[in-house]
Parts: structure tokens; C-alpha cells; sequence
């Protein structure tokens, strides 16, 4: 079993940054990939972007590319998520979850644990 806490939310300015950490706990070798989800009020969960625990190949959402970055620490099983120059429809909860299934992937099916998540709101 394999528990994951995210942290690092918060309200921020248009324009502002975030760094987020999910820190995974348990059987953390059940686990190889990482991937950052978010849900926006009345939308569906959408993924963000993903990390392989193994080769650390990432993708990104295109809504996201070039002002989001994902990063792992393997040796403290831990993800992170920092994101710049952020705007007002990147407002929503945050969602880490791990992957028990080898490559990093946005199709959340893969996806076999999850965090609560942290709300991330922007705005002036």
C-alpha cells in the first residue's frame, strides 16, 4: 500500500509561482511512476503532467508546457511540481497519485493511489 501527501498550495497572483511536493509513503517500491492531476470547479479531473520513478522521461499537458516542470527524489520518494507565470484557469485542487505500472502516462486509469490534494487558487 502506498500513501501520498501533497503540499504547497496556496492563493497566488497572476503571473506568480508554486512549487508543490507530494511526498509518497509505504511499499514506495510499488510504485513507478508519479503523475500530478488537477480539478477545477465543475470540470473533470484532468491530468497535468508525469515522471517516470525509473528514467525521470516526463510529459506535460499542452495547457501547461513551458511554464510547469516536473521533478522526482528518488532517494526521499518524493515529486515535485513547480509552476510559473501561472493564470487564473490553472485554479484548481492538485492531485498527486503513483502508478504501479513501469513509463509515465496522463491516462489516469494507470493510476493505482492518490492524495487528497492541495488547492491552488489564482488570483488578483
Amino acid at each position: 500500500q502506498v500513501s501520498l501527501v501533497e503540499t504547497g498550495g496556496g492563493l497566488v497572483q497572476p503571473g506568480g509561482s508554486l512549487k508543490l511536493s507530494c511526498v509518497v509513503s509505504g511499499d514506495t517500491a510499488d510504485y513507478h511512476a508519479i503523475g500530478w492531476f488537477r480539478q477545477a470547479p465543475g470540470k473533470e479531473r484532468e491530468g497535468v503532467s508525469t515522471i517516470s520513478k525509473t528514467d525521470g522521461r516526463a510529459y506535460y499537458a499542452d495547457s501547461v508546457k513551458g511554464r510547469f516542470t516536473i521533478s522526482r527524489d528518488n532517494a526521499k520518494d518524493t515529486a515535485y511540481l513547480e509552476m510559473n507565470n501561472l493564470k487564473p484557469e490553472d485554479t484548481a485542487v492538485y492531485y498527486c497519485a503513483a502508478s504501479r505500472s513501469f513509463g509515465a502516462s496522463l491516462l489516469q486509469r494507470r493510476y493505482d493511489y492518490w492524495g487528497q490534494g492541495t488547492q491552488v487558487t489564482v488570483s488578483s
